[in-house]
């Protein structure tokens, strides 16, 4: 009888061996599957990832809900990001700005600079900068004969000769430039861009490739109480110019105020606007060096367009393989964007470019662009109680399905841009009427802008996230900036 339970205890204890568990053994865990969004580190509390209409990429649910199929694989990975921001040293109004190959970066200053001129505000070492000591601003605008008297200052640099061009408006009266081949050292004299018939206000300047006698051609448009914009060109890099002729279709009822000027790889020029009719918003083609244009409409039939101080306006960029794309406001105040790959004359549809942090409402839009598919957006956004601040949203592969969006608040919490009410819907501060953006050659986005509160020029940028040009790969970590910068 023994010989019989020692037999069948054995057996029993040869089966609990086999068996996980047994005898007080722990189970083993099953696996748990990976995120994208599984980085070494927590995301920062202003950085969101999002899909069109601010759905929350990190929401399975949302997601879900939305019927949106991630693909967050190759260009479309995302990258743990954080965005700051940088002071100048001065105050700004109507902040251009452009950088050089040289690595410096450059801002407008209005009435900071000798005898009363704008300042032209150089910024070096911020670019790839390891250290906050490794950076300093100072002005460069220093001729023999300054002008002295600009109502609207502009700034641009030509990004295929890094000419600095400085371009100002004169009691609505007229328009000069002025512009230097070395980085600020020199300037060349200035220059009356036109005889001008109608009155000077609101200009835009850029260039491209194909000129006659210069790299590039040279065109402004300006605001001329026309029925649209009234544009002129130069094609001996800004000696001459032409007479002003209308930026737009004869017949077109467009209004004069226009949105920045771009130029493109292939030669083309774009502006944004409001449409011939009145209504919705147009991307605006010259394919002849800005002699003739052609109207190109966006789909804002579901967005509507804003009704606010800068609603006339839809802002244009231009990748390297000459794709369009195109960014404004709704009837909502929130950001829009939607991109053209046949130069403007087909649209893909609008996407709403937002986070998923409930804004009141946003303003002041601008878009850059780098390699294909790769655009960055800025603009300052209400997070309630007139509490403005400043947002950077990246996208490295708009022409995915479902592109993913990479959205920062450039300032922290506690530090906002601007407390004034209604500041992203009117003239606002050092914001004035428009702001601006451009990539570095590292695929790092740069966004100008003054920071209102304490009255001074800032640039904003990712410190860290993905690089818009060449591989998407991790751009060179920066140190923080913020208020200890400005």
């Amino acid at each position: 009888m023994r010989r019989v339970q020692f037999a069948l205890l054995l057996t029993l204890l040869m089966v609990c061996s086999s068996l996980v568990g047994c005898f007080g053994e722990d189970e083993k865990a099953l696996p748990v599957e990976s995120s994208p969004f599984d980085f070494d580190r927590e995301v920062p509390e202003t950085t969101w990832y999002h899909y069109d209409g601010a759905i929350d990429a990190r929401n399975e649910s949302a997601v879900m809900a939305a019927n949106i199929t991630a693909n967050l694989t190759g260009a479309n990975a995302p990258f743990w990001t954080m965005g700051s921001y940088f002071g100048i040293g001065m105050s700004t109004f109507e902040p251009t700005i452009g950088i050089t190959s040289a690595d410096n970066l450059y801002m407008s200053s209005w009435g900071n600079g000798v005898g009363g001129a704008t300042a032209v505000v150089q910024c070096t070492g911020l670019i790839e900068m390891t250290n906050l000591s490794d950076y300093s601003c100072a002005d460069v605008y220093d001729p023999p004969i300054p002008v002295v008297s600009s109502n609207d200052p502009y700034i641009y640099v030509d990004k295929w000769t890094d000419r600095i061009m400085k371009f100002d408006m004169h009691a609505l009266a007229a328009m000069t430039v002025e512009w230097s081949d070395d980085e600020g050292n020199t300037w060349k004299p200035v220059t009356l861009t036109t005889s001008p018939y109608s009155v000077q206000d609101h200009q835009t300047i850029t260039s491209a490739p194909g000129a006659a006698l210069h790299p590039t051609t040279w065109i402004y448009c300006v605001n001329g109480n026309a029925p649209a914009p009234l544009c002129s060109f130069s094609v001996d890099g800004g000696h001459n110019w032409s007479p002003e002729v209308a930026g737009a279709p004869l017949s077109c009822q467009s209004g004069g105020l226009s949105a920045h000027l771009e130029g493109a790889e292939n030669g083309n020029f774009y502006r944004g606007q409001i449409g011939c009719n009145g209504e919705g918003y147009s991307i605006y083609r010259s394919t002849n060096g800005g002699l003739t244009w052609t109207e190109h409409v966006l789909p804002t039939s579901e967005s509507g367009t804003a009704d606010t101080w800068n609603a006339e306006e839809a802002q244009v960029a231009i990748d390297m393989d000459n794709n369009v794309h195109a960014m404004w406001m709704g009837a909502d105040d929130m950001p829009y964007y939607a991109y053209s790959l046949d130069e403007g004359d087909s649209w893909s549809d609008a996407m709403m470019i937002a986070p998923p942090i409930g804004l009141q409402g946003t303003g002041f839009p601008v878009v850059t662009a780098g390699d294909s598919g790769r655009v960055a957006f800025g603009y300052v956004g209400d997070t309630g109680n007139d509490t403005w601040n400043a947002y950077l949203t990246v996208m490295t592969d708009a022409f995915s399905d479902n592109p993913l969006m990479t959205t920062v608040q450039v300032n922290q919490p506690g530090d906002p841009i601007a407390t004034e009410a209604g500041c992203g819907y009117n003239r606002c501060g050092g914001l004035g009427d428009f702001l601006d953006m451009a990539v570095d050659q590292y695929g790092r986005p740069w966004f100008g802008l003054s920071h209102n509160i304490q009255d001074i020029g800032i640039f904003a940028t990712t410190i860290e996230g993905p690089t818009l040009r060449g591989d998407v790969t991790e751009l060179n970590v920066m140190p923080a900036g913020g208020p200890e910068t400005l």
